[in-house]
């Protein structure tokens, strides 16, 4: 047999090279490490999959009772990606960090750390974590290098690391049912092992440094992580049920507080002239509109010397109008007379904002009532709901339960009196996680007649037990529920680059099909549709002077602003947890729509339960490379059909 030489001339070799960097984007593209603004890796996917665990820094103070971790808006930190480089500059107290995460492709990743003492500092350690989640003792091992056997799971202690023992090792190599996981240090140092108390995952603690840190000092240390494990196709069955319509869908909505006056512009047009709005909720200034109790601000608006801050929101809530979306008005801050104490836009003692003075009610009611009727008779708004902004935490208005169903009683009957139609959200809260905030309101038999609907912000609760509370208050009133401000990171201004991640564009539009499902509301409200948390890049937006486009995020939002308007909320169930899925229809009128996002990789779906007149879907999908593509139509079969969803993706099937 001979040998077959083959001699590449310059345009084979150009082909081949092609080939090869395709071949390399392709790894990467599924092969990903994925890594939180705070620092915390959660996994390395491959082909949408994640193989999962969590690395975090921690700082232990010499008393070993104060713990500093890396966590969700615990730090302030900043975040940037360049290529394959996802970069995080945090701290701990006096101790700051710098972590470079390298995506080597083909699962493994590079992790440096360089830590900075900003004082003379005492400590127990400072460290470089990794947990390992375990599913099943018996099925997991764990074995330090050059160690001569491996850990005895069962026997590890939860003990604090301050009385634990540490062994000098460079990594470790993990196996269980789910994931392969090998961790090797740039050089060997003191390794504690522990169980986590409450979740029984274990804890690898990689010294980076132990006792004293002099100001000034810095280490420097890196880590090498390759994850392997099976890819979880499993297939998933969508059962709906038609025959029982909950509450209405009107559609999306967004949030257009005016904070940005060069870059705010663009997004708010943008957004308006590409996606259909149901909703909106604009900011009531009212620390502009009335700053002295005893000058009605009647008297500068007829001299047209109202604040720039009081005419353009009012230009705003017009122009909202007039495209004929329902306006609900919050106010953030309180004119100085109207609250007690210095105004405090900053939490003291973990306190924020200021209550309203007690004494002054009636001037409150007449301040707030003056700027709904100017709106309205000027402007030609008649404003759905008033809310204060956040009021269950102070942001920046602070109200205990009883004070709020007290507020929606007192400025309720008095909007009523002066015969103004703008009624009272029952709520407005900071999150899902304080709905007990408004149960005194709801059993006030007087504060019902004044409240219009009930709203709560997503930036936090997402638990199904949590969220089927809101659900449930809007069952008993039987008034509209909205998510006032939807998304899922209330920090994530800090470090804006984060916006343009496809975990963060998919994890938000997987909570926001999950609220449809759980809560059913009439709308969620985006936060917001302005260059504060933009959907869109470019045109000046946090620092990006390239050209005004779309982000994933946007053809999200965008899909889902496609449902069509005033379909009702149908139970659905998906039998893969890593499935959400929402289903919204009208009977009467033969629509409906289901939403459908998968969190791994891709898989085959089956939808059961379909309506008998339903004959034909047309399949949309939004994922890191395709933007509300349209990839077919499918026949309905028996009540049933099958669809492939793409890894990482936002699939909606929609009636022909």
């Amino acid at each position: 047999m001979k040998t077959k030489v083959f001699i590449f001339g310059a345009g084979m070799r150009y082909f081949f090279l092609l080939m090869i960097a395709a071949m390399m984007f392709h790894e990467q593209a599924y092969s990903q490490v994925e890594v939180t603004p705070w620092g915390n890796l959660t996994g390395i996917r491959k082909q949408g999959h994640l193989l999962s665990f969590e690395t975090s820094l921690q700082f232990i103070k010499s008393d070993g009772a104060q713990i500093l971790t890396t966590a969700r808006e615990r730090q302030r930190p900043i975040y940037k990606r360049s290529s394959n480089q996802q970069m995080v500059t945090t701290n701990l107290d006096s101790l700051y960090f710098e972590e470079t995460v390298t995506d080597l492709g083909s699962t493994k990743a590079q992790v440096g750390v360089q830590l900075t003492a900003h004082a003379d500092t005492s400590l127990i350690g400072a460290f470089f974590i990794v947990r390992l989640p375990v599913a099943s003792i018996n099925q997991s091992t764990l074995k330090l290098n050059d160690a001569d056997k491996p850990v005895n799971i069962a026997a590890l202690s939860s003990a604090a690391i301050k009385g634990l023992s540490g062994v000098k090792s460079n990594g470790f190599f993990y196996k269980s049912a789910s994931i392969e996981l090998n961790v090797k240090a740039s050089e060997a140092d003191s390794v504690f092992i522990r169980m986590d108390e409450q979740s029984s995952d274990i804890l690898v603690y990689f010294t980076l440094r132990a006792n004293q840190l002099k100001k000034g000092e810095v280490v420097q240390k890196s880590y090498q992580l390759e994850a392997k494990g099976p890819i979880d196709k499993t297939p998933v069955t969508l059962a709906l049920n038609a025959a029982v319509q909950g509450r209405k869908f009107e559609g999306l909505g967004g949030n257009f507080r005016l904070q940005n006056p060069t870059t705010d512009p663009q997004v708010i047009t943008y957004s308006l002239d590409h996606l259909r709005l149901a909703w909106s909720r604009v900011e009531m200034p009212w620390r502009y509109w009335q700053p002295e109790k005893d000058i009605n601000p009647a008297d500068p608006a007829r001299a047209n010397q109202l604040p720039s801050q009081v005419t353009q929101a009012m230009e705003m809530a017009q122009r909202l109008y007039k495209k004929g979306i329902p306006v609900i008005l919050s106010a953030w801050s309180a004119p100085d007379w109207a609250i007690v104490g210095k105004p405090n836009l900053n939490p003291v003692n973990n306190v924020w904002g200021n209550p309203l003075n007690k004494g002054l009610m009636t001037d409150i009611y007449r301040s707030l009532a003056r700027y709904i009727s100017y709106l309205k008779d000027n402007y030609g708004v008649e404003a759905a709901y008033f809310s204060f902004n956040e009021s269950d935490l102070g942001i920046n208005i602070r109200m205990t339960a009883q004070e709020h169903a007290d507020f929606i009683k007192g400025f309720g009957s008095y909007m009523a009196a002066k015969g103004l139609k703008t009624k009272l959200l029952l709520g407005d809260n900071s999150d899902a996680n304080s709905w007990s905030f408004i149960n005194t309101a709801m059993a006030d038999e007087a504060a019902r007649p004044y409240i219009g609907a009930i709203s709560f912000h997503s930036w936090r609760g997402w638990e199904t037990a949590t969220l089927q509370k809101w659900a449930d208050a809007a069952t008993r009133l039987n008034v509209p529920l909205l998510v006032g401000e939807g998304s899922i990171d209330a920090a994530a201004w800090q470090y804006p680059g984060i916006f343009l991640e496809p975990a963060y564009a998919l994890e938000e539009i997987n909570l926001y099909t999950r609220l449809l499902a759980i809560c059913q509301p009439a709308s969620i409200l985006q936060w917001q549709l302005t260059a504060d948390y933009a959907p869109l890049a470019g045109g000046g937006i946090f620092g990006d002077n390239g050209h005004l486009r779309e982000t994933q995020r946007f053809w999200n939002l965008r899909q889902l602003a496609n449902t069509p308007k005033d379909l009702f909320a149908l139970p659905i169930k998906s039998s893969y947890a890593n499935v959400s899925c929402a289903a919204l229809g009208d009977n009467s009128k033969g629509v409906y729509t289901i939403h459908v996002v998968n969190n791994g990789a891709e898989r085959m779906a089956t939808v059961t339960g379909l309506p008998a007149k339903l004959n034909k879907v047309q399949i949309y999908v939004t994922n890191e490379k395709d933007a509300l593509k349209a990839v077919g139509s499918k026949k309905v079969s028996n009540g049933q059909l099958q669809v492939k969803l793409p890894a990482r993706s936002f699939v909606t099937l929609t009636s022909e």
